[in-house]
């Protein structure tokens, strides 16, 4: 209704209905008024279903000493620390120049780029796959991740993961209203014979298993033979599978990670998630791709559709280009990584730590002293790591159950950072043991 119309005394007083006297003005009444509340933010269920975030007190200290202009080395996140190869940058620049690619761009991903991911698949590992409707272009494998869940998950529908497990993995579930079941990883022939003991035992059936292999953080790989298995049970037990495959580029001493999608009948039961963050170091690019079966990549991309506009361009241009012409520096990198790892590893033994040289990834998954053990948790343990040896490190508790009595060490520092964090960890065990024992 107009403004005008509402001052239209046949509007205030329609015809028929009854005149009564203009009573005035309507006083409230004098009493002293009420003290206003404060309003009241209430949020969705869904972000109550989410743990506390474990890291934060371990990120508010090394903050803190970082302004203090202490020189923590940080081993906590696996941040790459090196650049993407020249020629990568060259064309993002080149590619960014042209107005062309400034528009929207597509949800699922320029077809030159998801073009070049199937011919990667079939190069590597004899895995043919539709550019069309196979494989779509995702924000970094985490954003498709948890997009997948929502498209796949909903309340009463429950997932199995691993134990310890990457925190995206319970709490992309746990976003969707899903459950979820941890179970025990570092044994994959238990792990596989728990899953069907689960989906025997267990009303509903588990509708999803996320796997993630090379694990992170425990560093546990499989050989080819484990996803054939995986594959029989979701076919037996009616459950789709979601492989978080982030570092299929990083592997050391000959080992080759498997690609779920290798395994007969993979692509009819499950998709996998592959990433540019770590083998191109292109972590801040936010570059990744979700493959396998055409019916859950459409709904993958019906959730996409309404929640984003697709990458920048010029980075899909980019990403091509590392795919096409950089597989050798990605060989390179990984070289680079496994004398991190030899560096880090042989220095923690001779601090008297059980440690195990993993064969792929970029962590180092280490059990502390039996000492510190039986007086602290794993969080008290890393922030002592950071408070008083200004090494950062992460928490084996903040993945889970089975992580307490570890912590996980990123191998993004240079051999020589590496070899100084060691000196400082064991300076400050030393010192503090002193102190323990002088009371």
């Amino acid at each position: 209704m107009s403004t005008e119309l509402a001052t239209d005394p046949s509007v205030l007083h329609p015809v028929n209905a009854p005149c009564t006297p203009d009573p005035g003005p309507i006083m409230k009444p004098d009493v002293e008024p009420e003290a206003e509340k404060p309003f009241q933010i209430r949020l969705a269920s869904r972000v109550y279903r989410l743990p506390p975030y474990m890291f934060g007190r371990i990120n508010q200290l090394l903050y803190a000493k970082r302004r203090a202009d202490h020189d923590v080395i940080d081993l906590g996140m696996g941040n790459p620390s090196d650049p993407p190869e020249d020629i990568v940058i060259q064309k993002l620049a080149e590619a960014a120049a042209d107005p062309d690619n400034h528009g929207y761009s597509k949800s699922n991903g320029i077809l030159n780029l998801r073009r070049e991911v199937a011919s990667k698949y079939l190069k590597r590992y004899g895995v043919r796959l539709d550019p069309d409707n196979e494989i779509i272009v995702c924000l970094g494998s985490k954003e498709g991740f948890s997009h997948m869940c929502l498209a796949l998950m909903g309340p009463g529908d429950t997932a199995i993961i691993s134990n310890p497990y990457f925190p995206i993995h319970m709490h992309a579930v746990a976003l969707a209203s899903g459950s979820v079941i941890a179970l025990e990883v570092a044994d994959a022939q238990k792990f596989l014979s728990n899953i069907a003991y689960t989906c025997q035992h267990l009303y509903p059936a588990p509708k999803l298993l996320i796997l993630n292999y090379p694990h992170n953080p425990s560093t546990a790989t499989v050989e080819p033979e484990f996803y054939v298995d995986v594959v029989k049970l979701a076919k037996r037990f009616g459950f789709m599978v979601l492989s978080d495959f982030a570092y299929a580029d990083v592997a050391f001493d000959g080992y080759r990670p498997p690609s779920f999608l290798a395994a007969k009948g993979a692509t009819t039961v499950g998709v996998e998630f592959t990433t540019m963050s770590k083998g191109y170091n292109m972590a801040g690019w936010r570059v990744g791709f979700c493959c396998g079966n055409s019916e859950m990549v459409k709904a993958l991309a019906t959730i996409k559709g309404y929640y984003d506009y697709g990458m920048f361009q010029a980075i899909q241009v980019a990403a091509i280009v590392a795919l096409r012409h950089t597989e050798a520096a990605v060989e390179t990198q990984s070289e680079l990584y496994q004398h991190r790892r030899d560096v880090l590893v042989d220095g923690l033994r001779r601090l008297g730590w059980t440690v195990e040289k993993p064969k792929a990834g970029m962590f180092v998954w280490a059990r502390y002293p039996e000492f510190w053990q039986q007086r602290m948790n794993s969080m008290d343990f890393a922030m002592m790591l950071l408070d008083k040896g200004n090494v950062a490190v992460s928490p084996g508790g903040g993945f889970g159950e089975a992580g307490e009595g570890y912590v996980r060490m990123a191998l993004v520092e240079n051999e020589n950072r590496l070899r100084q964090a060691v000196r400082q960890i064991g300076r400050c065990l030393e010192r503090e043991a002193q102190a323990v024992s002088a009371t």
